[in-house]
């Protein structure tokens, strides 16, 4: 029966059925010829998503290029969003009588619910079939909670035990334990340009944020442990949920995660309110000031993680990682810009190593690291299919 006269049932994303729709028909271009032959052998996925005879084999390698820098530039622009927000959160905290546990908890609140009224408008039923399935719920729980929310607090207590600086250096360790994860579960060596990008991009994060001075480093012992936790936690929202984005798109996993990281963030608040005696008093703020919050809710956590991890659920982990080490390039540009900060020549510096990193790690052919980031091509490339077949037999219809 076609699909006209009976309206499939929803399925996740990350299903067979979901990834092949189209897939085995008769190839009426190169998109199609690639799915066809990755349906006829999905394990081949491992090193690459799909190949077909003829056109369909550069149209196939076409489409994942394409794919693959679309990838590159949501993640640049997500984490040069971060840097955005850090300048946001910076002018709140030095004009305003507010506590960094209270601008965590309305970013990831605010941007939660943001996230969750574009789900309930657009993708209704993978937002209720996320939401009944417990195990998949239970995934996304510790997502929020322990990957974006520990990830925020985290490096928030760092700054507390040194400063903003040395916090930012102990958050990319993050990408260290991003290549260690990966190169120990693939039992693997990293890549070459991969390992020359990590060395680049810590090096320029520790040149823009101490000046190239060692003495600006504080590390007292709990400073250090707790940049270590921070780095942990950011490797752990990057790399846990893979399959996560593989079964139901990187945009809900992130807005469900969200969600619940906001509500474990205003919980801690309100604890740390009950706790000192200050309950639920909310700091005093002019126009300037909700619209400060507002940028930081919209643009530097809603737009910026949901284009981030999109980013990092083409590119992968490692690559994902080592772009997100834009961060404090941005965070610099942008008090410069607002605040009237000049460039100093450390920065100059950081700014040339770090363009070179994403020249090294954008520039090898785009291979998938992992299953679960295979078969999230594999998903793009049959919706991409099934797109064009819609198309054709609309055109023939007409006809």
């Amino acid at each position: 029966m076609s699909a006209g006269k009976q309206r499939a049932p929803f399925r996740r994303p990350g299903s067979p059925t979901a990834e092949l729709t189209g897939g085995s028909r008769t190839s009426r271009g190169g998109a199609q010829g690639a799915v066809a032959c990755a349906a006829a052998d999905p394990g081949s996925s491992r090193r690459q998503f799909g190949s077909a005879p003829g056109a369909g084999v550069a149209a196939g390698d076409a489409f994942f290029r394409r794919r693959f820098w679309r990838g590159v530039v949501c993640a640049l622009v997500g984490a040069g969003l971060w840097g955005f927000s850090g300048a946001c959160a910076q002018f709140l905290l030095s004009n305003y009588d507010i506590e960094p546990s209270f601008v965590t908890a309305v970013r990831m609140l605010g941007a939660g619910l943001l996230f969750l009224v574009v789900l309930a408008a657009r993708q209704r039923e993978r937002l209720a079939a996320m939401l009944r399935d417990r195990r998949t719920f239970g995934r996304l729980v510790v997502f929020g909670a322990v990957g974006l929310y520990l990830c925020q607090i985290t490096y928030a207590i760092v700054i507390d035990y040194t400063n903003a600086g040395t916090a930012t250096v102990l958050q990319c360790t993050g990408i260290a334990f991003v290549m260690l994860f990966t190169c120990v579960v693939g039992r693997k060596l990293p890549r070459a340009k991969e390992f020359v990008g990590l060395v680049a991009a810590l090096f320029a994060t520790w040149l823009i944020a101490t000046q190239g001075d060692p003495s600006a480093l504080s590390l007292p012992l709990p400073g250090l442990l707790w940049g270590i936790a921070n780095g942990l936690s950011v490797a752990f929202y990057i790399v846990y949920p893979k399959k996560l984005f593989a079964e139901w798109g990187s945009f809900a996993v992130t807005g469900i995660g969200m969600l619940v990281g906001g509500v474990a963030a205003a919980l801690v608040w309100l604890a740390g309110g009950a706790a000192d005696g200050t309950g639920l008093a909310l700091p005093t703020l002019d126009a300037a000031g909700f619209l400060v919050f507002g940028l930081i809710i919209v643009v530097g956590t809603f737009a910026a993680f949901a284009l981030y991890l999109h980013g990092v659920s083409i590119v992968g982990s490692v690559k994902g990682s080592l772009l997100g080490a834009i961060e404090p390039v941005s965070a610099t540009a942008f008090s410069a810009l607002w605040l009237g900060t000049a460039f100093s020549g450390a920065d100059w510096v950081g700014f040339v190593l770090m363009i070179a990193m994403i020249f090294l790690v954008t520039g090898e052919k785009p291979q998938p690291e992992s299953d679960a980031e295979a078969a999230g091509g594999r998903r793009a490339l049959a919706e991409a299919a099934g797109g064009a077949q819609g198309r054709a037999d609309g055109e023939a219809s007409r006809e």
